[in-house]
């Protein structure tokens, strides 16, 4: 007997992230990579941390730290989640609030609810691979959304309805997206909220990276743009899905949704089915340490990441060959490069790590249809100025020899 007869249908849609399995390349000597959204663990504020940590193990404190909690999250966290969520323009209570293993497990939990076979999830092309992987496992069909594209609506309902189901969400990182780095402007945020208004969809609002803005002009989240057209959130259609990944910690994996009560009420119920809750005390340490120090801590990241990505850009503007072209982000974490037709970023990658000890993502793994063969993905905010410069150096060496 084999067990992998007995494994659910849905688990042909599973895939190994590649993101995942390039991190393994970190711990080979000599790799210079630029694979994995990661942050710069120079930067973690360790000894705030192990304050915050030390205080939660205190007599007084442990009980609560180490026991069991609320399937809503610990409520000074929800709370200062709250506070900070109106600074931004969205007016919500902690009745609104959920606190999620990182807002990975927010994005398999939405797929759960809202998914079932054959439906359609809109999203960008390309997208962020972990969102497609959450989404997988609940067996959609994707389709492409294109803010300010003159696709009729029609057409988007009829091709889900083709498929055996409707569509049930629009899903964007609306901030220095995961993986071009790209904003949604004002402008394309409200076209996405008419669209899901006629499609009588949910918007799932991906803002893993919206603190890291380094310059430009700050744009309201999508929740708050239909908030002002609605008056409240519990009108609202839009799913906020925040993390504290990409600022303090990625390992506490401590994440957030904002959302109608209605929405939280039914995630709730889905928490309880699957961890009961997050770790209690990886909650009360990250409140700790965000209620004393998080603008601080904001400041000192947006000027390293910030000159990293003007690193990077110089580097590129220096080093790459013609025909590649890339993204010039205003904050987040990554650099999208699009090659000339025909050129792939796989085959590229095995060149880059064989002649020079380079590592960056191939594009495909972003499209749901596998497509865009000709780009890939360079992460700033883990390596240094110096690391960057010499990495650009060998990346455009290796390019030019494929172009050749």
């Amino acid at each position: 007997m084999t067990l992998e007869n007995l494994f659910a249908s849905r688990t042909q849609h599973m895939r190994a992230s590649e993101i995942r399995e390039l991190l393994k390349l970190l711990e080979q000597p000599g790799i210079l990579s630029f694979a994995g959204g990661i942050p710069d663990p120079a930067l973690f504020p360790s000894d705030a941390f192990a304050k915050a940590y030390a205080s939660a193990l205190t007599p007084e404190r442990q009980a609560g730290s180490l026991q069991y909690s609320v399937s809503e999250g610990y409520l000074p966290l929800r709370k200062w989640i709250a506070d900070r969520m109106a600074l931004f323009g969205v007016a919500c209570s902690v009745e609104n609030v959920l606190i999620t293993s990182g807002s990975q497990q927010a994005l398999d939990y939405l797929g759960k609810l809202f998914l079932s076979p054959n439906d359609t999830a809109l999203v960008r092309w390309p997208t962020y691979m972990g969102a497609l992987g959450a989404f997988r496992a609940y067996e959609p069909r994707f389709d492409r959304l294109s803010l300010g594209a003159n696709r009729p609506v029609q057409d988007l309902k009829d091709a889900a309805q083709a498929s055996g189901g409707s569509v049930k969400f629009a899903y964007l990182s609306s901030d220095f997206s995961n993986p071009t780095g790209e904003t949604v402007d004002r402008q394309g945020r409200e076209q996405l909220l008419d669209l899901a208004e006629a499609l009588n969809s949910a918007v799932i609002e991906d803002a893993a990276y919206q603190e890291l803005r380094f310059d430009g002009d700050f744009v309201p989240p999508i929740l708050a743009i239909e908030l002002e057209r609605k008056g409240h959130i519990d009108a609202c259609r839009t799913i906020y899905c925040g993390s504290f990944s990409k600022t303090l910690s990625p390992g506490l994996r401590v994440g957030w949704v904002v959302a109608a009560q209605p929405v939280i009420q039914q995630l709730v119920l889905t928490k309880q089915a699957s961890d009961l809750h997050s770790p209690t005390i990886n909650q009360i340490v990250i409140h700790d340490v965000a209620a004393r120090m998080f603008e601080t801590h904001l400041a000192k990241l947006r000027e390293h990441y910030g000159s990293r990505r003007d690193a990077m850009l110089s580097a590129l503007e220096r080093h790459m060959p013609n025909g590649v072209a890339w993204t010039k982000p205003e904050g987040g974490m990554f650099v999208w490069l699009t090659l000339p037709e025909g050129m792939n970023g796989a085959d590229l990658l095995a060149d880059a790590l064989r002649t020079e000890q380079v590592a960056f993502v191939p594009g495909a793994a972003f499209f749901p249809d596998g497509s865009g063969e000709n780009t890939l993905r360079l992460n700033f905010s883990s390596p240094n100025i110096e690391q960057i410069n010499e990495g650009m150096l060998r990346l455009g060496r290796v390019l030019r020899g494929s172009m050749n």
